[in-house]
Parts: structure tokens; C-alpha cells; sequence
């Protein structure tokens, strides 16, 4: 069913690396920056395969909605709720979109860690954690609260890593 997949990022194969992990009865919809939707080619293609761009430099309204709607209809979304590429663990702290998108679709998150060190041309393993939701209560969430709930899902996406090797 519907369901946020949020995952760490640090290539840009991680999209490739995400998708093939999830059931590939169903396709996941990937939020992508809006820079890669250069030319008629490059868009033509990242939405064939269920790609949408996000204005990352603002609440993009746009991102939201097709969002929302994905999630309404059953499908799933992946984000990187760290925002952009990430070298290491704890760079930068996750930004808060995944969440509010989850709380006001009700759909759960779904940890997903992809290894930092990739090797082309062979196995490697993508763990995919338990989904949970978030803001049970429906009360209306702080930003402190909402840093909190955004270092927890990384603390969850990279707790995950020991289960990779």
C-alpha cells in the first residue's frame, strides 16, 4: 500500500538502488531535485519511470500535491530526507518534508539504508526496515518536535546499517 520510503543518499545511483530493493510489483514514485528535469530527453525519461521534480530552495507546492495524491491512490513515494547527496552519517540533519507528508497523508515511513560504498557490477545489499507512522495523536507538531522526529528516522535508516554487512 501507500508508504513514504525514506532512505539515506550518497550517490546518485541511489534512486536505482532504492527502487530495486522495494517490491517491484509496484512502482516507486522518487522525488528528485528539480535540476536533473533538464532537457525534453532527461524529463521525458525520469517521469516514464515515475520520477517527479521538487523545487528544493522552497516549499514547492507542486511536489506536495503530487505527493499527497501518489499516496492517496495507494502508491509509493521515496524521498532522501537528508535533501541532497551525503558523504557520511550525521552531516546534515534531515529536513522535515517526509515527515509532515506522512503525518497529513497518514501514510507510514519505511526506513530504507543503501551502503554508503557500492560496488558496480556486483551484490549490494539495500536493508529496508519495519514501517511506522508517525503523530499518533494528531496534535500539532513544533519545529523542535520535528527535528526530533527527523534525527529519529536517520537514527532509524542508519541503525540499519549493520544489517548490510
Amino acid at each position: 500500500g501507500a508508504a513514504l520510503i525514506c532512505a539515506n543518499h550518497s550517490n546518485s545511483l541511489d534512486p536505482v538502488y532504492l527502487c530495486a530493493a522495494v517490491d517491484r510489483s509496484q512502482q516507486v514514485h522518487m522525488m528528485a531535485k528539480k535540476e536533473i528535469f533538464k532537457t525534453r530527453l532527461l524529463t521525458w525519461l525520469f517521469k516514464k519511470v515515475g520520477a517527479f521534480p521538487v523545487d528544493r530552495s522552497t516549499a514547492d507546492i507542486s511536489a506536495i500535491r503530487t505527493t499527497l495524491k501518489y499516496l492517496k491512490s495507494g502508491c509509493k513515494v521515496g524521498i532522501f530526507p537528508e535533501g541532497t547527496r551525503v558523504s557520511q552519517d550525521d552531516a546534515v540533519q534531515a529536513k522535515h518534508g517526509a515527515l509532515k507528508l506522512a503525518e497529513r497523508s497518514g501514510a507510514p515511513i519505511v526506513p530504507v539504508y543503501i551502503p554508503r560504498k557500492k560496488r558496480l557490477f556486483r551484490r549490494n545489499t539495500v536493508v529496508v526496515g519495519e514501517p511506522y507512522y508517525i503523530n499518533h495523536e494528531r496534535k500539532k507538531l513544533t519545529t523542535e518536535e520535528y527535528d526530533e522526529l527527523a534525527a529519529e528516522l536517520m537514527r532509524k535508516i542508519n541503525g540499519l546499517r549493520n544489517s548490510s554487512t
